[in-house]
């Protein structure tokens, strides 16, 4: 590997010492998480992790330890395992998201096509867990590690906690590899261009055309934005990018905030509300576009294609359709794959 100058010289290495493996990349994909089963103690254990991160909830321990465990992990993990079972692949037995997020990286290692860059994945909150796999990837050989948070735009709840567990994880280790992030692409043209060719190719199959589309982001409280976060604003850009990129009116496209939690404010307009608003204003059909994700979920299956749906023909609306994410297709992949190449330059 040009540059490289981290191989071991063999010819020094101590009687009795098995060699040590390195030279290569390593390139972990990292997402959110999914629990484990859909049942009440996997998805207690999920929600305890998620909503334990004080990243997530940025309320004062005294405060929230006592909500969270004696109210919300005692009725939460039934109802949100239900909904989980609305979704879940059978088959595998697992979440969409970790599917998803596997095949993502099999066919990023197939496009990259280079025996010196090993890809994996994980997730921030249950299995695989990130330690297992930064220690997996340092076993084969990976001296130089690129972190890629599959989130377009960037938040402290999201981008930063799956960075956070990675650099725990790394603080265990005696030899530690470079490290890399790859940043938030959330204006990059190569994302905004194959969601926009998505929302195209979607529409096109329709036996009708929407009269209006809502672009569906993952909301967070408003006190965040207020104390700095730039999600906001990056959501706000990516939907104004795509907006221009489809060329289509103002009048047609908007805006929305979804997933809230709690009672506080959070990012508005809420996503639910909006969907009810268009309905009682008269549009009858109506499309959904959700570019804050990079795969599929709970989120995007059950929340924007089941419940939203549900609030759109219940309140006059006529036609529905959700559009979904990249996640592992032909333009999905072409989007992980520059940001990888473009992150590793220099590298390999």
């Amino acid at each position: 590997m040009p540059g490289s100058g981290a191989e071991p010289d063999e010819r020094h290495r101590p009687a009795g010492h098995p060699p040590v493996e390195s030279g290569r990349v390593g390139v972990l994909l990292l997402n959110l998480g999914t629990p484990d089963a859909t049942g009440y103690w996997p998805m207690r254990r999920y929600l305890k992790q998620f909503l334990s991160d004080q990243r997530v909830i940025e309320l004062p321990r005294w405060k929230w330890w006592p909500i969270l465990n004696l109210i919300i992990l005692t009725v939460r993990p039934g109802r949100k395992g239900k909904d989980y079972a609305k979704i879940w692949n059978t088959e595998l037995d697992e979440g969409p998201l970790k599917t998803i997020t596997r095949s993502q990286a099999k066919k990023l290692s197939a496009r990259l096509g280079d025996e010196r860059i090993i890809v994996d994945w994980a997730m921030r909150y249950a299995n695989p867990s990130t330690a297992s796999r930064i220690e997996a990837l340092q076993k084969r050989g990976c001296d130089r590690l690129l972190l890629v948070p599959l989130y377009p735009q960037y938040a402290a709840a999201t981008t930063a906690t799956a960075c956070d567990e990675a650099f725990r994880a790394l603080m265990q280790l005696r030899w530690q590899p470079a490290v890399r992030v790859a940043p938030a692409y959330h204006d990059d043209p190569v994302y905004i261009d194959a969601v926009a060719a998505s929302i195209r190719a979607h529409l096109a199959g329709l036996d009708f055309e929407p009269e209006a589309v809502l672009a569906s982001f993952h909301g967070m409280p408003q006190r965040y934005l207020d104390a700095g976060d730039p999600y906001h604003c990056q959501c706000q850009k990516t939907s104004r990018l795509l907006h221009e990129a489809l060329g289509w009116s103002g009048e047609r496209w908007h805006t929305a905030f979804q997933s809230r939690f709690g009672n506080e404010e959070w990012l508005k307009p809420y996503t639910i509300e909006e969907v009810e608003r268009l309905a009682k204003a008269s549009v009858k059909r109506l499309a959904v576009v959700a570019p804050g994700f990079s795969a599929d979920c709970l989120e995007t299956l059950e929340e924007l294609d089941m419940e939203n749906r549900t609030v759109f023909l219940g309140n006059g609306g006529e036609r529905f359709t959700y559009v979904p994410c990249l996640n592992d297709g032909e333009g999905g992949m072409h989007v992980i794959e520059a940001v990888v190449r473009r992150e590793l330059m220099g590298w390999v």
